[in-house]
This record gives C-alpha cells, sequence and structure tokens, in this order.
C-alpha cells in the first residue's frame, strides 16, 4: 500500500468542556474523522456531537497503550483518519509525549491541534487575570507527585518560593499536602480557589486562603476534575493599570502625552 493511501493520526486538544470552546480546526477534524479515540474520563461527551454518521467513536479510558496505538496502527494503514481527542491543550499532562514516540517508530503520519487549556477556563470562570502588574508576571503549571513520579526540584514546596501564580493540576485529591506544601513559602493567608469543571454546566468553584481551603473543599465534595490556583492576583482589590494602555507611555504604535 503506497503512502498516498494511508491515513492519519490527529491529536486534538477538546477543551475545558464547554463544546462551544473547540477551536474551529479541532470541530472540524472531529466533524470529518472516521475513528474518534477520546479520554473519556475527562472529555466532555458532548464535545463529540459533531461527529459523522458511521464514526466510530472508543473510550480510551477503557483502553490500554497497546490497545490505543494498535487501534490507530490498523485504521491509519486502512486509509482512515483518526481524532485522538484529549482534554484542554494535549501538551499539557496529556500523555501525547508516549503515543507520539509510537507513531514515529511505526512511521505513522500525524498532526497536533492545540487546545484551550482548563487553567484559562478557571481564570475566566474566577473573572482573573493571572498576571498583574507588580503582583505576579510569571504563571507555574505543575502538579502534585502522585503514581507519576516528578523530579524533586520541581516539589510544590519548591515551586513556591516563587511566590508567583500557581496553577496546579490533579491535586485536588490531596489538598491537605498540596497547602502544606505551599505553605512553605506562602503566608497563611494567601488566597486560593479551587475550581471543578470549569466552562461545564455543572462547574463548581471553591474559593478562601490556604488557611481554610481544604476544610472549604471537603464541604464542596469536591475530590476530582478540579484545579487548584494560589496566588495574590486573586485577591487584588485595587490594580495598578499596565504600561501598554498608559496614556503617557509610548511604544511602536502609540506615542504618549
Amino acid at each position: 500500500m503506497g503512502d498516498e493511501m494511508y491515513g492519519k493520526v490527529i491529536f486534538i486538544g477538546g477543551g475545558p468542556g464547554d463544546p462551544e470552546l473547540l477551536t474551529l480546526k479541532a470541530y472540524k477534524e472531529i466533524k470529518r474523522a472516521d475513528i474518534i479515540i477520546y479520554a473519556g474520563s475527562l472529555v466532555n461527551r458532548d464535545v463529540l456531537n459533531c461527529s459523522k454518521k458511521g464514526c466510530i467513536i472508543k473510550n480510551s479510558a477503557n483502553m490500554n497503550l497497546d490497545e490505543i496505538m494498535d487501534l490507530m496502527e490498523k485504521s491509519v494503514k486502512n486509509g482512515k483518519t483518526v481524532a485522538r481527542v484529549h482534554t484542554g491543550d494535549p501538551a499539557i499532562y496529556g500523555a501525547i509525549g508516549e503515543q507520539i514516540q509510537i507513531l514515529k517508530h511505526r512511521n505513522i503520519r500525524f498532526e497536533i491541534i492545540p487546545g484551550v487549556s482548563s487553567f484559562f477556563a478557571v481564570a475566566a470562570a474566577l473573572q482573573k487575570e493571572l498576571t498583574l502588574p507588580e503582583v505576579s508576571q510569571t504563571v507555574i503549571i505543575t502538579r502534585p507527585e502522585g503514581r507519576t513520579p516528578k523530579p524533586s526540584s520541581e516539589a510544590i514546596s519548591k515551586l513556591a518560593e516563587h511566590q508567583a501564580t500557581m496553577c496546579i493540576f490533579l491535586g485536588v485529591q490531596m489538598i491537605e499536602n498540596v497547602v502544606n506544601d505551599l505553605l512553605t513559602y506562602y503566608k497563611p493567608t494567601t488566597p486560593v480557589a479551587v475550581v471543578q469543571k470549569a466552562s461545564w454546566p455543572d462547574e463548581k468553584i471553591v474559593q478562601g486562603t490556604l488557611n481554610n481551603i481544604s476544610n472549604k473543599v471537603h464541604k464542596s465534595g469536591i475530590t476530582k476534575t478540579a484545579m487548584i490556583i494560589v496566588g495574590d492576583v486573586l485577591d487584588t482589590d485595587e490594580i495598578k493599570p499596565s504600561k501598554l494602555y498608559d496614556k503617557k507611555f509610548t511604544h511602536e504604535y502609540r506615542k504618549g502625552l
């Protein structure tokens, strides 16, 4: 079979949950895919409602890596387009690295379509900017160590030294440990928000400080599918304007007064 007869694997960022937050390119590729393999434990099934009649849809939560890759290879060699749909943006905790490695080894064509990450949806739900002038100009994206190990230099207790805005994935089930690590450098009164299923119809928001967020989360019943955001950007009464729109500031497109 010549290369022209082969199909392709397309990794797609399915966004945080709201189907309307799919990119146009992602929507078009889901709509024309012959096979869809989606991360059913995280991806909102409604994101796939645009799939065509006859499309085969598989939930990868019930599959291991070998089964996923074998299905991809078989489908592509039969000239099919496979949409591999991950939650948010697949570059962030999407486990696509191992899949890409195997696809390259098997000489299977693929491409990647980025998506809206859940931490952007969380910021939108909180109606907050994560990078306020003179408060925080850095966003740290991380997760606590669980069954997936991480370098010791990236421990939350060490990252906390920066006291930047921190977005913590996959940590709500161990909220007490996360808080203890954050308290290594953050003040106990530092504001924290926990958002479950940002952009979904059943989105839930819990806000507090490092002093009380653990109790609030337990009372809310949130145990998974949530993000923790910590930092002073969440509780700033008076925001200092950026230089970008300061009428006295001169830049390439405008002369200041």
